[in-house]
C-alpha cells in the first residue's frame, strides 16, 4: 500500500491514518500503527518522526517485499528442504533458468530496485 503512495521516483511519506483510510473496513487506528511499527524491523519502510507522530517511507520495493513473504513463509516450515525442492519443481522453465543462473552465480543481480527515503 505504500509503494502506490507515490512512483518509485517520488516516494511520499504517509501517515497511519492515511494507510488506515486506505485500508477501511473496521481497522483501529492503534492496530494500523501496531504493524507499521513492526514493519522497519523488517526492512519495510522507514519512520521518521512527524509532530506527535510518525511518517512512513517504503524502503523496499515490490520484488524485495515478496522475498520477504517468501522467507517468512519458508521460516514457518519443519521440512525447508520438501518446501525449497516443491517450489523449485513447480517453477516454469524461464523462472527455473533465472534461479539456477543466480545460485550458480552466473546471473550478476544487483540489488538496486531498494527505494530509500526522500530528504
Amino acid at each position: 500500500m505504500l509503494r502506490h503512495a507515490g512512483a518509485d521516483s517520488d516516494v511520499q511519506k504517509v501517515t497511519a491514518a492515511w494507510v488506515r483510510q486506505r485500508l477501511g473496513g473496521d481497522l483501529a487506528y492503534t492496530t494500523v500503527v501496531t504493524i507499521l511499527t513492526r514493519l522497519p524491523a523488517k526492512d519495510a519502510v522507514a519512520r521518521e518522526r512527524q509532530g506527535r507522530s510518525f511518517a512512513w517511507t517504503p524502503t523496499a520495493d515490490v520484488a524485495r517485499l515478496a522475498a520477504l513473504r517468501m522467507r517468512r513463509l519458508l521460516d514457518g516450515e519443519r521440512d525447508r528442504e520438501a518446501v525449497l525442492a516443491s517450489f523449485v519443481t513447480a517453477l516454469p522453465p524461464g523462472d527455473e533458468q533465472v534461479l539456477r543462473a543466480l545460485l550458480d552465480g552466473k546471473h550478476h543481480w544487483v540489488v538496486t530496485h531498494t527505494v530509500r527515503p526522500s530528504p
